[in-house]
């Protein structure tokens, strides 16, 4: 059941114009601010207003997102509490999710690629080197506009304070948090991670931007985790047939996914540098794109 709609309220100077999405936590609106233009605005939802892990997890996103300053970073404008709401005020970012966007194209090159990812390692590193780890990168939290070529990451929604003592983390020990598809083998016992855990998600959008697939391929969750666990990554000229590329393109994106976060690269600018060398290596496949990768995979499952 949906909760209220709080379009046409004004809340701490917004006008909130019409609802634009909802997850499990909150409700984002396209807003006006006089003097801040178009805006995102984020409020919590009705049911978890009484709840103060909740609450005190949604001011945690806030207080995170303001603390990174970065063209790469969707900028947070404010946040606290107003007629009775919790809320996030955001930068309007022009742009539909990566993860529409690929769904939606005819070919992504890899140079094409080498571009996202570079702009993705820059917004990381600025995160890091605020102390930020953000654990949940997927193609679903990064805006991409198309006029631009520009990259956004978004929601910090279970980010971790480098710093934090382990006595106020949110998270309980032996629970994992992020996207299954996504997630470093580290996290999925819910201990303490760092940056290297955002590097193997990065490394896995690249690999998915690059092919069309993942590398991992259990059908259910529970098989996915047991792969992270136990299994090695299909290798990426083995992702889709005939599709190849530069072997240093492919053992840049494997060394990102090594489940070992030792062996990994030391940094995400580090990991997006090797992956730039990769592609700079050789010529694009002559296999095509993502469309001509995916129409093969379907191929080859009939």
């Amino acid at each position: 059941m949906s909760s209220e709609n709080l379009a046409g309220r004004t809340i701490a100077g917004y006008r909130l114009l019409e609802r634009v999405g909802e997850g499990g936590t909150a409700e984002v609106y396209r807003a006006e601010h006089p003097e801040r233009g178009p805006c995102a605005f984020k409020v919590l939802r009705q049911r978890l207003r009484g709840d103060p892990t909740a609450v005190k997890r949604f001011l945690r996103e806030a207080g995170y997102g303001s603390r990174v300053r970065h063209p790469g970073v969707v900028r947070t404008y404010e946040y606290g509490e107003a007629d009775g709401l919790h809320y996030l005020a955001l930068e309007w970012a022009e742009g539909k999710s990566l993860a529409d966007y690929v769904h939606r194209a005819e070919r992504l090159a890899p140079a094409q690629v080498g571009r996202m990812v570079r702009q993705l390692a820059d917004a990381l590193s600025a995160a890091h080197q605020a102390g930020i780890i953000h654990r949940d990168l997927k193609p679903e939290n990064i805006i991409y506009d198309e006029a631009t070529e520009r990259v956004k990451l978004l929601d910090f929604g279970i980010a971790r304070d480098a710093e934090l003592p382990a006595e106020e983390r949110l998270t309980r020990t032996g629970f994992f948090v992020g996207t299954l598809q996504y997630v470093a083998p580290e996290a999925l016992s819910g201990e303490l991670v760092d940056g290297r855990a955002d590097i193997f998600s990065l490394a896995t959008i690249t690999y998915w931007l690059l092919t069309g697939v993942h590398p991992y391929t259990g059908r259910t969750p529970r098989e996915l985790f047991q792969q992270l666990l136990t299994a090695a990554p299909v290798p990426l000229n083995q992702a889709v047939a005939g599709l190849e590329f530069p072997a240093a393109l492919e053992a840049a994106v494997m060394r990102g996914l090594a489940r070992d976060p030792a062996k990994r690269q030391p940094t995400v600018v580090a990991f997006a540098a090797e992956v730039d060398a990769g592609i700079a290596a050789g010529p694009a496949p002559k296999g095509g794109g993502l469309l001509d990768a995916l129409k093969r995979a379907v191929g080859r499952r009939r």
